[in-house]
């Protein structure tokens, strides 16, 4: 036992205090030391690997790292040093793009449009961050100017600064010497720039004749006013004849009515197909209106500032082009015989035709937009011209003197119809205040005021052909119908709706003999109702804009016009 335990004894077991422990009777049992079956392992290549692997930055081809890189590493470029004052985002580690890192910056168009017409106009742009200028003109203002917030006029004078400098290049060396005439030529500041004296060529044969007829045209200009012109106001005018004669073999006139005209049936009827076109007019038509009586020339109005007359029954063919307006007409009105015609445009002006001839007879003026135009339909009262303005006025015109004879001003908005009743002894108008006013006809006091909360702008009338009845074109969508006896009652039993009418004001008519009721829409179609039960016949679509305009044939029982905002003009049957 003695030399089991000296053999397993350790190395330090001759010290006394270990001889002491180890004899004593409290001491532990005998513990045998713990070793290892593994063999011995060198870690000095381990170490050496690891310090080189550190020092080396990381391959990016690799998809696994088997040690725990440093930040250093990360971010280490794969080839030559650290630029030192480079951005750690740019570093090739986190490479997108050949060239190294590329950021995403958020750009507006707008923005990138005005610095890049700024880059390409003054030399000089703001970067994407906005805090430095590029580019190889710096801008001499602490806040530059760019292409969009430069004054009208400071690019106007940096294009005439541009302009003299390249005129100034081009001008040959005599312009630089005051005395020459070369100098006066080519300054800005001499009244003679630009102009050069020439003896006055001779006129030809054809320019003598056209000025001697424009001198006796001055002539009866420079003559006392005409009627209904103001003193010093030049009627411009022109008229051209698109038919073959204006005069046939008889001796009579191009819009004489044809004698065999007359109504082939009292009972009317929806039309089904269109059967011609016309098409002349660049801009949309306005208005259009039959022949009173006959319906043999159709008149239309349009926006391009003209007005044309077309053959109805013959050739349908454009008869008489009428120019005087300089802006788009509103609103026509043919006289009862269909001689003469009204006109009304957004040049603020209202002109009394000629049909035949297409001179202009008259011209007047308040100086505010006429949105409607009607003669008196009474026989004796055919020189009486009403007109409803822009400024809530009702202007009455006497044409044999030119003078305003009556104002009806109680309107809160601008006139918009103007529609004769009780044989013409009375007239209704509406307006945008969205009411309606009947007057006495020459006396300028409501007789009697139509307002309801529920009411809507009316921008369109017309009145049944028994007189009794009014049909108002509504903007909810709807038409209403008022009696035309002494109370002007709303009819609540009769209401005509499902066309989309608001925002426009589409024109709302009768047939001759009163059994339909039509209007066109803001889609383009032509809808007909019955009179008496109030239901939808038919619905025509007609136009590719908006159908402004229909009028049903005197005496053709069932044929239609419409006319709408793309130009066109149809003829239904």
């Amino acid at each position: 036992m003695d030399l089991l335990q000296s053999s397993y004894a350790p190395d330090d077991a001759s010290s006394p205090e270990a001889s002491a422990a180890a004899s004593s009777p409290d001491s532990s049992p005998l513990r045998l030391p713990s070793k290892s079956a593994a063999p011995a392992v060198d870690d000095t290549a381990l170490a050496l690997s690891s310090a080189a692997s550190a020092a080396r930055p990381l391959d990016s081809s690799l998809h696994l790292v088997a040690f725990n890189p440093t930040a250093d590493q990360l971010w280490a470029p794969i080839l030559g040093p650290q630029h030192p004052h480079a951005p750690i985002s740019s570093a090739s580690g986190n490479r997108n793009h050949k060239l190294g890192h590329v950021e995403d910056a958020a750009v507006l168009p707008f923005l990138f449009d005005e610095q890049y017409n700024t880059f390409h106009r003054f030399g000089y742009a703001a970067d994407p961050s906005g805090l430095h200028i590029v580019g190889d003109a710096q801008p001499q203002a602490p806040e530059p100017d760019t292409v969009y917030n430069l004054a009208p006029s400071e690019h106007k004078r940096r294009r005439l600064l541009a302009k003299a400098d390249n005129e100034a290049e081009l001008a040959p060396p005599e312009a630089k010497n005051p005395a020459s005439e070369e100098w006066i030529l080519h300054n800005k500041q001499s009244p003679w720039a630009g102009k050069k004296e020439a003896p006055p060529a001779e006129l030809t044969d054809e320019q003598k004749q056209y000025g001697g007829g424009a001198r006796c045209q001055e002539g009866r200009e420079g003559g006392p006013p005409r009627k209904g012109r103001a003193r010093g106001q030049r009627l411009w005018s022109r008229t051209t004849f698109h038919g073959k004669e204006e005069k046939d073999y008889q001796g009579r006139s191009w819009i004489t009515p044809p004698k065999d005209a007359k109504a082939t049936n009292d009972h009317c009827y929806i039309p089904k197909r269109c059967v011609h076109e016309w098409v002349g007019h660049t801009k949309g038509v306005s208005a259009i209106r039959f022949f009173p009586k006959y319906g043999h020339l159709l008149l239309s109005a349009s926006m391009d500032c003209k007005i044309k007359i077309w053959d109805v029954l013959g050739s349908r063919t454009c008869m008489r082009t009428y120019m005087g307006h300089s802006k788009a007409v509103r609103d026509i009105s043919f006289s009862n015989d269909g001689t003469k015609f009204l006109s009304a445009g957004y040049d603020r002006n209202i002109q009394y035709w000629d049909t035949e001839t297409g001179q202009v007879i008259s011209t007047f003026s308040t100086g505010k937009v006429p949105y409607v135009v009607k003669l008196n339909p009474d026989e004796d009262k055919q020189h009486i011209l009403l007109a409803g303005m822009s400024d809530k006025k009702i202007v009455q015109w006497d044409m044999k003197s030119g003078q305003i004879t009556q104002e009806y001003d109680q309107h809160l908005g601008a006139v918009n119809t103007i529609t004769f009743v009780d044989n013409n002894r009375r007239f209704v108008t509406s307006s945008d205040d969205k009411s309606l006013r009947v007057w006495e006809f020459g006396i300028p006091v409501v007789i009697k005021y139509i307002s309801e909360p529920h009411m809507h702008s009316m921008p369109s009338m017309s009145l049944h052909p028994n007189s009794n009845w009014l049909a108002a074109q509504s903007l909810d969508n709807q038409i209403l119908i008022y009696s035309t006896k002494e109370r002007f009652q709303l009819n609540k039993k009769k209401r005509f709706a499902g066309h989309i009418v608001a925002g426009y004001a589409c024109q709302v008519n009768f047939s001759p003999d009163g059994r339909f009721v039509m209007s066109g829409d803001g889609e383009g179609s032509c809808w007909f109702w019955d009179w008496k039960s109030c239901r939808r016949f038919k619905t025509l679509k007609c136009h590719n804009g908006v159908c402004i305009g229909c009028e049903w044939h005197p005496l053709e029982t069932s044929k239609v016009a419409t006319c709408g905002w793309d130009g066109v003009i149809k003829y239904w049957d």
